[in-house]
């Protein structure tokens, strides 16, 4: 578990991983977020993005697509197989197909570059949210909470998620959007609801980060658990 002692109220600041070749942006988006008060690492390359990583403990990564020698992507999907830790990538363009594997490969969200100082520091903050949500319920389970649908066990108080009894590794994100679609069982969700009250915005968001975390969420918790409402949403199947 990351250290999320700022994100919960306490002194230390929220230590952020930034990747990012380009060493103008490396040093504006840093700067922007030191004064936004994050304790923040640079990089310049995947592998030593992987290496500060691992060496440390960084509460969110912000990983640019177009890496050298470890691509973003190539360097989230590694971050995933041992870690939940929120991820925020960077893409120079809003349609580019990179944005979509990052998706895939991981990440929570993404920014599209130039990236607004404002619209970077509400992502962060929401992803924060988000794994400060999931970390606070880390405590002992009360005997009969949770919710069984199907072969799923959703634990609502440890916040744990159990399919056939092993248990689910989710990251926070797939953890609330899970929760959310438990909370309205058989009920379709639009997209912009989800975004709304998943991801914490408070305006129209792209809604492939809904479609893809959906994707990921099916592999782990059953393809048919939750079904797609053509036109207009999710609804999970009781």
């Amino acid at each position: 578990m990351s250290d999320l002692r700022a994100a919960s109220g306490a002194s230390a600041p929220v230590a952020v991983l930034l990747v990012e070749d380009d060493e103008v942006i490396r040093k504006t988006v840093g700067m922007a977020l030191e004064r936004y008060g994050y304790t923040v690492t640079v990089a310049g390359d995947g592998l030593t993005g992987l290496e500060l990583f691992r060496d440390g403990r960084h509460d969110l990564l912000l990983l640019d697509v177009m890496l050298p020698g470890l691509d973003g992507i190539g360097l989230c999907r590694r971050v995933r197989e041992t870690s939940p830790v929120p991820i925020l990538m960077m893409s120079a363009r809003a349609d580019s197909l990179d944005v979509v594997s990052g998706l895939e490969a991981g990440a929570d969200d993404y920014v599209v570059k130039p990236v607004d100082t404002a619209v970077l520091v509400a992502r962060i903050r929401s992803l924060l949210r988000r794994a400060t949500f999931s970390a606070e319920a880390e405590e002992p389970e009360k005997p009969g909470s949770g919710l069984v649908i199907g072969d799923l066990r959703i634990d609502t108080d440890g916040l744990e998620v159990f399919r056939d009894g092993r248990q689910v590794a989710l990251t926070p994100t797939e953890l609330r959007l899970l929760l959310e679609f438990a909370a309205n069982p058989g009920i379709v969700l639009d997209r912009q609801t989800l975004l709304r009250n998943v991801w914490d915005y408070g305006w129209d968001g792209d809604s492939r980060v809904v479609d893809l975390c959906v994707q990921r969420l099916r592999r782990k918790v059953g393809a048919d658990r939750i079904e797609t409402v053509r036109g207009f949403g999710y609804k999970l199947r009781r």
